[in-house]
């Protein structure tokens, strides 16, 4: 038998219908695993159709052949992971919700994709974020389509930050289109750089969660990280660098087709966007949607679609989307 780290063996004994595992766990993860008062446990029991209980350093699971099998892969796999244990309690729920929902998916290979930032490690939560940072690691342009709060641009981000520390690239560079809501840059107050600000902040608020401020600083100034409006791309070449688009549903055809050729060599382009929030004036194609078309079948080029499956919010912003998609299905007839 091949012992894990944390782990040392399961003793499976069934009684009719039902299935009895026993996972020993070494002392010095077993609180860990356990939960402050029991916590992670009677997280597990609300997601998964089973009976917890500790005996001495043993954990005894009660239940379904199938589910206690599960639940004991579950536990074999937290006890490798004692941040995952200790994460706040929203948070490791929304995985115990997930792995629930997809038996396909185990804790293990969601870990197996992290993302290490400096102290940070940032772990895809769906069986989607797993296909995108493979897509990601694979490819040299990715299109990730889907609602808000699926990950689109943080995993990007996380994935670029590292790339840069790797040396895999010299620099990253973030952009965006300039249009929200119908506003236009006139009517906004201040300079140039005040009246793009608002609209690259979802950028900014990402780079600043990942690296320390006064670091962050270093490397806008010294443009190791460079963030600006895609207007700002046209005529040049980006090489050895790490391009992410964000809300590229906001841009035009000719957008679009001008930021794709700014790609230069020894570099990698993600670009994100959802396509059922677009902003354009009435009348112009949104260049996300017609490049699925353009370039579906393009060697070299991935496109990973994420749904209210894998938003990462709170639950209730999956119920959003839900029932606006299922809205939307039932007015027009489509997705």
């Amino acid at each position: 038998m091949v012992v894990h780290p944390g782990v040392m063996a399961v003793d499976r004994s069934s009684d009719g219908g039902s299935e009895e595992v026993r996972v020993p766990v070494a002392g010095d993860v077993f609180q860990a695993l356990v939960g402050e008062h029991d916590r992670n446990l009677n997280l597990i029991e609300k997601h998964f159709d089973v009976h917890l209980i500790t005996s001495g350093s043993e954990i005894i699971i009660r239940g379904g052949g199938d589910q206690t099998r599960r639940v004991g892969a579950l536990l074999r796999d937290l006890a490798q992971s004692p941040s995952t244990c200790t994460a706040p309690t929203g948070e490791l729920e929304q995985f115990l919700q997930r792995l629930a929902r997809q038996p396909e998916t185990s804790l293990n290979a969601l870990l197996r994709h992290e993302v290490v930032v400096g102290r940070r490690r940032i772990v895809p939560r769906s069986e989607g974020q797993v296909r995108y940072l493979e897509a990601i690691a694979d490819h040299d342009m990715v299109f990730g389509i889907g609602p808000a709060g699926t990950g689109k641009t943080y995993l990007a981000m996380a994935t670029a930050i590292r790339a840069l520390r790797e040396r895999q690239v010299n620099r990253i560079v973030l952009t965006r289109p300039a249009v929200e809501a119908g506003e236009s840059l006139g009517f906004l107050p201040g300079d140039l750089l005040e009246k793009l600000t608002p609209y690259l902040r979802p950028l900014y608020d990402a780079l600043y969660d990942m690296v320390q401020a006064d670091k962050a600083a270093g490397m806008l100034e010294h443009g190791t990280i460079e963030i600006a409006p895609l207007a700002f791309m046209r005529g040049r070449t980006l090489n050895d660098a790490f391009i992410i688009l964000d809300e590229a549903q906001n841009c035009t055809s000719e957008q679009m087709k001008m930021f794709l050729t700014r790609m230069g060599f020894n570099s990698k382009v993600v670009v994100t966007g959802d396509i059922t929030q677009i902003d354009l004036p009435q009348g112009q194609t949104s260049g996300l949607k017609e490049v699925q078309e353009v370039m579906g079948k393009v060697a070299g080029v991935a496109f990973i679609y994420l749904d209210h499956r894998d938003v990462v919010r709170h639950p209730l912003v999956q119920r959003v989307i839900q029932a606006y998609d299922e809205h939307h299905s039932r007015k027009y007839g489509q997705p």
